[in-house]
């Protein structure tokens, strides 16, 4: 899959680099980020971060989330396939479409609309250049704050997973999202 460079004024996306792993080190032993991403009782080594992050997936592209310039977050975007579809227990795989997983790893950057600002640039282009007629995400059932992120993007909940994900040694509800560029209210009048 192609690499990911995307930008809109101040927010951008590029593709993770080896450069980055220190950063991701950093964001993963801070236990705010870690609340949500595999659990604040994980330990994130150098060697974990090259294991989960810079291992090759034909399916997956890594970016860094950035803010004019600055590093700000992480994002992964996968293709669709048959098993991503059962992971996600999505019930449209006939769609084209694609899963995100992302957050924002630099405390000051949060609740600025920052997250809503990248995932739109996202969507956009996902739609327009590859395709997407579906978009999908999984986040935690307690975790207004994303909930509320996704929605402002266009994304519905359309499925409770109850005891969906391994998060800290324990099994956590997630709501199944759904973003469907057909069903988003048209734009300037136009569709």
């Amino acid at each position: 899959m192609q690499p990911l460079f995307l930008s809109d004024g101040d927010v951008a996306l590029r593709p993770l680099s080896p450069e980055d792993a220190p950063l991701l080190l950093k964001w993963l032993t801070d236990p705010e980020n870690l609340k949500y991403w595999e659990g604040e009782h994980e330990v994130f080594t150098a060697q974990r971060i090259q294991e989960d992050f810079f291992t090759e997936e034909p399916l997956l592209r890594r970016c860094i989330v950035t803010d004019q310039g600055k590093p700000i977050g992480y994002l992964q975007v996968l293709k669709l396939d048959g098993e991503a579809c059962e992971e996600y227990e999505y019930p449209h795989p006939e769609r084209a479409g694609f899963g995100i997983d992302q957050f924002i790893g630099e405390p000051e950057y949060r609740n600025r609309k920052l997250g809503r600002a990248f995932i739109r640039l996202l969507l956009d282009h996902l739609v327009k250049e590859e395709g997407a007629e579906a978009v999908i995400l999984d986040p935690h059932a307690d975790n207004p704050r994303a909930i509320r992120c996704y929605e402002a993007c266009g994304f519905r909940k359309i499925k409770f997973l109850p005891a969906h994900e391994l998060h800290d040694g324990e099994l956590v509800d997630c709501w199944l999202m759904e973003y469907l560029p057909d069903a988003q209210p048209a734009e300037n009048g136009k569709k």
